[in-house]
């Protein structure tokens, strides 16, 4: 790919499959805007790493709600990359993608914290899916991903 395309990652955990149907479908949406020059990385929590969110030119966040809280294999990147990636990120649009039990506000609010202290810049309401993703919500999810692609590729974010 060519060095000059902007690049979305997505960083997920995901233990029952729901979060990463979500941000596979987040992906795939994203991946479907191929034509105008975005590279989509999608991975695990646990492989993502400083390099990879400092080649990033948005972020989406994918997480299921774990007592009220985010996944701890998210706040595990969040907390590997947060001191080396000081001053090194400010102002990268992000996006949150919430699976829910409950209502996924305690998750989604502990990820908008944390933002806060990256620097980085809210793009997109929160993704919120309580339960099973159903059609609508895999939808939902792919949309995020194609209008984030495009607001890369126009230079929006």
């Amino acid at each position: 790919m060519s060095a000059d395309k902007k690049i979305l990652l997505i960083v997920y955990a995901s233990q029952t499959g729901r979060t990463a149907r979500l941000a596979q479908a987040v992906a795939d949406g994203a991946r479907a805007q191929q034509e105008i020059g975005v590279q989509v990385h999608c991975c695990q929590a646990p492989d993502a790493t400083l390099d990879t969110l400092l080649a990033a030119h948005a972020l989406v966040l994918a997480t299921p709600e774990n007592f009220g809280y985010m996944a701890g294999l998210l706040k595990d990147f969040l907390d590997r990359t947060y001191t080396p990636a000081q001053g090194r990120c400010q102002g990268l649009p992000y996006a949150i993608v919430v699976s829910a039990g409950n209502d996924g506000r305690g998750a989604m609010a502990a990820i908008e914290r944390i933002a806060i202290g990256y620097g980085w810049r809210s793009i997109s309401p929160a993704l919120r899916v309580v339960g099973e993703p159903d059609a609508a919500a895999l939808a939902q999810a792919s949309e995020l991903g194609a209008a984030l692609a495009s607001g890369l590729a126009c230079g929006v974010f």
